[in-house]
């Protein structure tokens, strides 16, 4: 299965990214991809809390989900839609909305970002998602070319928990929209990307945002881009750089057979509920 990762550089500005985005995947679809795959918040980027509440769209019938939607149908491709700002009704919640569209333009599925990135940069910036998102409380897989595909957001890569809950229903393949800051993303990004990848023996997609953006009254943002897939056994087989670019890969069915037979964890796996934890307490 060929699949193509579109790495953009949103801003706080709809009409602009969708126009990125529409030529990046033109780009992508000379490759003849089985499915394209845009990364968190393709749609919109920046801008202050009330920017944001502002630009969330209808789901469905707004202006992004209706883009997607037919250049879907109009090309005959699966699309994984990154994430984009999802509100249902005027003054419903906001959430963080992964979308993922067949070959015909119809709606598969959707899952809301869980884990919200409220954190302290280490140059003491700050980020406070639950400020204006709302996290969803449902996960999405879906099947397409035999391949059993996990959804999770950015931020969901540290959460080790989720990605156990995923892996036992026989997830093949992980795929991540991400906008990782340039700071945690240098640490953290690949290293924990590959260890999906291994220890749940699966492909891992990471699409990710580049470049900069603007914040009202503070310095720009810098995410990280060096969009990346990993086959089962850790390894980079495809990485970008650090500016817009469409990355392509290709699935191999063969490559998830070897490794599982190779170490076959599944067979191995203990579970852990039943048993009983005892936490001695320090002698004085």
């Amino acid at each position: 299965m060929k699949i193509a990762l579109i790495q953009m550089n949103s801003q706080p500005d709809r009409r602009r990214n969708l126009v990125q985005a529409e030529r990046l995947m033109n780009e992508a679809m000379r490759g003849t991809p089985d499915l394209i795959v845009l990364p968190e918040h393709f749609d919109w980027m920046g801008g202050t809390g009330d920017d944001k509440r502002r630009a969330a769209d209808r789901v469905p019938g707004g202006e992004a989900y209706g883009f997607i939607e037919r250049f879907a149908k109009d090309n005959s491709v699966w699309i994984h839609a990154g994430s984009l700002l999802e509100r249902q009704r005027n003054d419903g919640p906001v959430h963080n909305t992964t979308i993922v569209f067949n070959a015909r333009g119809e709606e598969v599925g959707r899952y809301r970002k869980i884990h919200m990135f409220d954190i302290t940069a280490p140059n003491g910036m700050k980020y406070a998602e639950s400020s204006v998102v709302t996290p969803g409380d449902d996960l999405l897989i879906y099947e397409l070319n035999g391949y059993r595909i996990a959804c999770v957001i950015c931020y969901d890569l540290r959460f080790s928990r989720l990605f156990d809950r995923l892996a036992s229903e026989m997830v093949d393949i992980f795929i991540l929209p991400a906008a990782f800051n340039r700071q945690t993303g240098r640490a953290h990004f690949e290293v924990l990307c590959r260890a999906r990848a291994i220890e749940y023996q699966a492909y891992f997609v990471a699409c990710g945002q580049c470049g900069s953006y603007p914040t009202p009254g503070g310095p720009r943002r810098e995410t990280l881009g060096r969009s990346l897939v990993c086959d089962p056994w850790g390894t980079v087989i495809g990485k970008a750089g650090h500016f817009p670019a469409v990355l392509q890969v290709e699935i191999d069915p063969h490559r998830l057979a070897e490794v599982r037979r190779l170490i076959p964890m599944s067979e191995h796996r203990v579970l852990l509920d039943g048993k009983h934890l005892h936490i001695k307490p320090e002698r004085m």
